[in-house]
């Protein structure tokens, strides 16, 4: 009889095991918004295999001083490549700061000039350009300053990893691994020439999807085979996430992760990650509010309301559309961070200006923010 007791009590177990681990599964709130009935969610959904969509949503809670993050992910893959566009611009901008606070003779408001450019600019309007309306020539004067193992470097060190940042933005010398040198003003009349620094030649990625699609344009003529992403920067949803996390809440990390910033370089990058263009001097009317922001109010050019702020680094090239931000609502005391991918390139040819942004993928990741808002509105902490 005992022995049967002990059946009846172990089976009773095991149901209620995989009854409890069940649960745990299905309890993703992810799933509960992606299955969502609006069409600007359910289009993608409905023809997810073409859309390579890659999701982590973190939740935060807190007690007393202590923090706790919960990360939810849908497909998210280190090893399923995606083409990360203008979100690496964020690790540039804080390689930067962090070096500029390694040298005495420099911070970020000395004027520079790249050798062989007319342009003269400061490292805070260079990063100011960057988050407020992606500048890709103010990214590529801070990779000049950086150089690319340095950049990477960087991040590594302090977690942000994996990441292979390896080439400039839509510029004719994008690939070459000498940076040019600066010529800084030190002063009204001397100028000072940095060295110019010179990074290992990057090699081939071997991802899982690094090479898409069945054809793509180079010099106005179709090559009908995939086109070769191996030689791009590689900075996945993980890297990006992180990198975020340790931007807004260094203190939730251990010494040898946080970067060394100043708190005033920590308060200017903040600052700079939730400016609006308008804020800048840009014409509102061109870059409306959410030109760079893409969770929530995307698909809008209508005010974004002053109780949210969202701190962020959106990118957009070759068909993919990817946001990583810190969402804040001050009025309801609410903050979540989310970071989404997704191509949509439905001919799935390359470099032909035939990408569905507009119509798929920026209507898809504002949904996708308003669900996880107002899931975050009614969550219980």
């Amino acid at each position: 009889m005992k022995n049967l007791d002990v059946k009846a009590f172990y089976s009773a177990f095991i149901i209620l095991f995989v009854i409890g681990c069940s649960e745990k599964q299905v309890d993703n709130p992810l799933e509960t918004v992606l299955a969502s009935n609006d069409m600007r969610i359910k289009k993608v959904m409905d023809s997810l295999g073409q859309h390579e969509v890659q999701i982590r949503y973190t939740q935060i809670d807190r007690n007393g001083d202590s923090l706790m993050f919960t990360d939810h992910d849908f497909q998210v893959d280190e090893d399923r490549y995606f083409y990360p566009a203008s979100t690496v611009k964020f690790p540039a901008a804080v390689a930067a700061l962090e070096k500029l606070n390694e040298l005495d003779t420099l911070d970020r408001d000395f004027r520079f000039y790249v050798e062989g450019d007319s342009v003269e600019t400061t490292f805070s309007e260079a990063i100011l350009q960057i988050f407020a309306v992606s500048d890709n020539e103010a990214n590529n004067r801070l990779v000049e300053f950086l150089g690319f193992d340095d950049l990477n470097h960087r991040m590594q060190r302090r977690g942000v990893e994996p990441i292979r940042i390896s080439h400039r933005l839509s510029t004719p010398n994008a690939d070459e691994v000498t940076a040019k040198p600066l010529v800084i003003y030190l002063n009204d009349s001397t100028t000072g020439i940095s060295k110019s620094i010179t990074s290992k030649s990057p090699k081939p990625l071997d991802f899982n999807g690094i090479k898409k699609g069945s054809g793509f344009y180079a010099q106005d003529s179709l090559y009908q085979e995939p086109f070769d992403f191996s030689l791009k920067n590689y900075y996945p949803v993980e890297a990006q996430h992180a990198l975020l996390k340790r931007i807004i809440f260094p203190e939730a990390f251990p010494k040898e992760e946080q970067f060394n910033l100043n708190e005033a370089q920590q308060k200017f990058l903040l600052d700079a990650m939730k400016i609006l263009p308008k804020k800048i001097g840009y014409d509102s009317e061109e870059y409306y509010d959410s030109y760079g922001k893409f969770f929530m109010y995307g698909d809008s050019k209508e005010a974004i309301p002053e109780h949210i702020e969202i701190y962020n680094k959106v990118g957009y090239a070759y068909g993919t559309l990817t946001d990583c931000a810190y969402i804040k609502d001050t009025k309801n005391n609410i903050d979540f961070m989310l970071t989404a991918t997704i191509l949509v390139n439905s001919d799935s040819i390359f470099n032909d200006d035939q990408y569905e942004f507009d119509e798929v993928g920026i209507p898809f990741l504002a949904q996708l923010g308003r669900e996880i808002y107002q899931h975050e509105l009614n969550r219980k902490r």
